[in-house]
């Protein structure tokens, strides 16, 4: 298998380096970054200085896989890419676009042969090792020339074939919707328990005791107990909490189908409130965000 890789980021260089860890797929990759081109290289793959270089190291049908930022960086990668690529060629868009968008440029591609295949992918910077969930919309002809690549980067039972293009991020943008209301949730229990100094509460342990059995133990509740034990009182950074789209779209699409969905909509809108007050609440989340996803997060002030 021989994949052309774009955007070598957080995510990105991680997903190359699994798959020349764990597969014989042969990768191609291009970033803007030198330093990001170079770091790949250690783990095997090719790093080329220009997407004309990348899609000229590629056998057909060519395969090139983005994990760039949605939006401007994704339509003029799309646009560049479509000079370069033919009929039968394949374009994976792994980041978190909107499935509107994504449509739209399904159509693009779909003019000059070219598959699209969207390709919400969740894991974060622990995907390395954990492996990626990999929600993926496109029609079965590319998927199945890129099962071997999806086999890779996902666990077990961590990829499907969700439906047609669009329909992968559109799975995502919800999955992140969720993720949204369930950062909320535990940011405010901790809040809650912070706030009750009296009783002096051990919040790494508390996190620790709950992930014991306990019917809300989760992944993000392990990440929360390895916040609180490198600063239990997250002290080291300010509650402000960045939102990314994709809760604003999930709340929109629910307006749109008219589906109440009001957890999910305080708790984007709680985000804003965290870009004025410096709860604790908020640290949490920030504190979480940074931990699965390696979010930027704001130091408080020395």
């Amino acid at each position: 298998m021989q994949l052309g890789f774009v955007g070598l980021g957080r995510m990105g260089g991680n997903m190359v380096h699994r798959l020349r860890r764990d597969s014989d797929t042969a990768v191609v990759a291009f970033d803007p970054d030198p330093q990001a081109r170079n770091a790949v290289e250690q783990f095997g793959a090719v790093a080329v200085s220009s997407l004309d270089e990348l899609v000229g190291r590629l056998d057909r049908p060519r395969a090139v896989w983005l994990m760039v930022p949605a939006g401007k960086v994704t339509e003029d990668t799309i646009s560049r890419l479509l000079e370069l690529l033919g009929g039968g060629d394949i374009i994976v868009d792994g980041g978190n676009s909107n499935y509107r968008d994504t449509m739209a440029d399904a159509e693009r591609c779909r003019a000059r042969g070219v598959h699209l295949v969207d390709a919400g992918t969740s894991g974060g910077i622990w995907g390395l090792e954990v492996g990626y969930c990999i929600m993926a919309g496109g029609d079965q002809t590319a998927i199945d020339h890129l099962r071997p690549v999806f086999d890779t980067l996902a666990p077990p039972d961590g990829f499907l074939h969700v439906g047609p293009t669009g329909a992968g991020h559109f799975v995502k943008m919800v999955h992140n919707g969720i993720e949204y209301a369930m950062l909320q949730a535990y940011a405010e229990g901790f809040d809650i328990l912070h706030a009750k100094s009296e009783f002096e509460l051990d919040l790494h342990g508390i996190a620790h005791l709950w992930n014991q059995g306990s019917v809300v133990r989760s992944w993000l509740l392990e990440l929360a107990e390895a916040a609180f034990q490198r600063d239990p009182g997250l002290d080291r950074l300010r509650g402000w909490v960045d939102d990314s789209g994709e809760g604003r779209w999930t709340v929109q699409e629910a307006i749109d189908l008219r589906i109440p969905a009001p957890t999910i909509a305080l708790s984007l809108f709680t985000r804003f409130d965290s870009r004025r007050d410096d709860s604790f609440a908020n640290k949490v989340i920030a504190a979480l965000r940074n931990e699965f996803g390696g979010h930027a997060v704001k130091a408080e002030a020395p």
